[in-house]
C-alpha cells in the first residue's frame, strides 16, 4: 500500500532509538523527509546511520535538542520552522513507589512527556491549519488506561496525552488536519530489552522464559501474549500519518496486544 507519503515533512520527538527509531525508518521507507530528535548530535548521527544502511536513499535530517526543555524545543523550531507531521514520541519512564516521587521528578517527568508536546504542537498546529492539511500524532501508552501501581507519575502523563491530543482535535473541525493519540502496550523497545536481559541473567532463565512470565504474571490479559514489536506500533503511526487516514481524528488508538479489555 502507498501512503502517499512523498514529499511530506515529519519530524518525531525522541526518535534516536526505540518506537521512535521505528517510526522515523517507517516514513522515511514511506518516501516522507523526517527529521530525527535526539538530545545529542551523537545519538542522532548514530540512528541516521543505522537508518541509511537500510535505507540509502533515506530522506533525513537531524537535530540535537532536548526537548524536555523550553530551550531545547526553542532551538529545534528555529531550525525547522514548519512540518507536515509532528509525532510526539519524546518520553521517559521508571518504576517508583507514589510515595517516594519528589516535586521534582513529578515536574520533570511532566516537562517531557506533556509539556514538549505542547510547545511543539503550539507552534505546528496553526500553521498546519492555515495551510489545511497536517497530522499531529501523540505515542501515548496503555498506561494512560490502566494507570500503573508502580509508575503512577508515568501513567498519569499519558492520561494528559490523550486529553490534549482530543482537546486539540476539538480545533480541527471542518479541517483536513487531524490530531490522533496511538496507544503501545508491552513493546520489545532498547529498554524493555536490557530489562529482559537483565532479568534472564539475575534469575539464570531464558529470555523466553522471562517474557512468558511477564505475560503470565504482570500483563496476563494481553491476548497476543508477547511484547509487540517497534515496527508493529510504527507501522499505525505511518497509517494514521498519512492522507488515506483522513477520516481518523480524535481517536485513541491501541496498538497494545489486547492488554485493555475494555471495548472502548
Amino acid at each position: 500500500m502507498d501512503l502517499q507519503l512523498s514529499g511530506k515533512v515529519a519530524l518525531v520527538s525522541g526518535s534516536t532509538g526505540g518506537i521512535g527509531l521505528a517510526i522515523v525508518t517507517t516514513l522515511a521507507e514511506e518516501g516522507a523527509t523526517v527529521i530525527v530528535n535526539g538530545r545529542t548530535q551523537e545519538r542522532v548521527n548514530n540512528a541516521i546511520d543505522r537508518i541509511q544502511q537500510s535505507i540509502p536513499n533515506a530522506k533525513l535530517q537531524g537535530i540535537a535538542a532536548d526537548l524536555g526543555t523550553p530551550a531545547g524545543v526553542e532551538l529545534l523550531l528555529q531550525k525547522v520552522p514548519e512540518v507536515n507531521i509532528l509525532v510526539n514520541n519524546l518520553g521517559i519512564y521508571g518504576s517508583k513507589a507514589f510515595a517516594d516521587i519528589s516535586d521534582e521528578e513529578w515536574m520533570n517527568i511532566l516537562e517531557v512527556n506533556v509539556m514538549s508536546g505542547v510547545r511543539l504542537s503550539r507552534h505546528y498546529l496553526p500553521l498546519m491549519l492555515k495551510q489545511d492539511w497536517g497530522r499531529i500524532i501523540f505515542i501515548s501508552s496503555e498506561s494512560g488506561l490502566n494507570i500503573p501501581a508502580e509508575m503512577i507519575h508515568y501513567g498519569v502523563t499519558k492520561t494528559a496525552q490523550l486529553a490534549l491530543s482530543r482537546g486539540l482535535a476539538e480545533t480541527t473541525a471542518g479541517s483536513h488536519v487531524t490530531v490522533n493519540t496511538v496507544l503501545p502496550g508491552p513493546t520489545r523497545s532498547e529498554g524493555v530489552e536490557d530489562f529482559i536481559e537483565g532479568l534472564s541473567k539475575e534469575q539464570n532463565i531464558s529470555i523466553e522464559q522471562v517474557e512468558k512470565e511477564f505475560f503470565t504474571k504482570t500483563r496476563p490479559s494481553s491476548l497476543i501474549q508477547r511484547f509487540a514489536s517497534t515496527s508493529e506500533v510504527a507501522a499505525l503511526v505511518a497509517f494514521v500519518a498519512s492522507p488515506l487516514a483522513s477520516a481518523i481524528n480524535g481517536a485513541a488508538l491501541r496498538v497494545e496486544g489486547g492488554v485493555v479489555r475494555s471495548i472502548v
